[in-house]
């Protein structure tokens, strides 16, 4: 794909705005982080900063587009399959909430404030291969959790992993409720292993449907 100078530093800002402000939140607070704080760490004007993000939240919905994207990219490589990959999605929210509490809790706060989520921001085809050198990456559908959950369960119920239930959306609506439920009640209550208590958690309801 044949881009010009200024697409390509236009794509390494926007991913270096996004890498800066991941970095400064760490495990406080998304709130706690200022406009001004990433614009003096990254070098650039606030009108700049503007320009990539019209409100300091959309970082929020770029960071969940790149995690979707980089779970696309994954599965594209090695495939999972039925509740492989329902445990796999489980694993990696998981991980990603223990490196990046405030982040995810911010996600979490940001889009539970609509009558319907915001729409999420595109990720670019430079973006993508900034992130990734794989072969047509470009390419690689992005869907979202819920529909990743879905496929998922579908193939499981295939498989005969789930036999109490077929209906896939049902089902995939509890497991997306576990899974940001446990990290809303995980943190309330202060958990010490997050992994493990979404891993029970999802244990739980899926010996329900075996």
């Amino acid at each position: 794909m044949k881009v010009g100078r200024r697409q390509q530093k236009s794509a390494q800002l926007r991913l270096k705005i996004l890498s800066v402000a991941t970095k400064l939140a760490g495990k406080k607070s998304f709130d706690q982080l200022y406009v001004e704080t990433i614009c003096e760490k990254v070098g650039v004007s606030k009108v700049t900063f503007f320009k990539y993000f019209p409100q300091k939240d959309d970082i929020l919905l770029y960071y969940w587009r790149v995690w979707l994207f980089e779970r696309a990219v994954e599965c594209s490589i090695e495939p999972k399959q039925g509740l492989d990959g329902i445990y796999y999605l489980n694993e990696k929210l998981a991980d990603t909430f223990v490196k990046h509490p405030g982040i995810i809790l911010g996600l979490i706060s940001y889009i539970t404030r609509f009558d319907r989520p915001p729409a999420p921001i595109p990720l670019k085809a430079l973006d993508r291969t900034l992130l990734h050198s794989k072969e047509e990456v470009e390419k690689i559908e992005i869907l979202s959790l819920h529909q990743m959950l879905e496929n998922f369960v579908l193939e499981a119920i295939f498989r005969k992993e789930i036999t109490l239930s077929s209906d896939t959306k049902e089902i995939s609506k509890v497991f997306l409720s576990i899974m940001y439920g446990s990290l809303v009640s995980g943190h309330l209550l202060q958990v010490d292993y997050v992994k493990l208590y979404l891993k029970r958690n999802m244990d739980m309801a899926l010996n329900g449907l075996k």
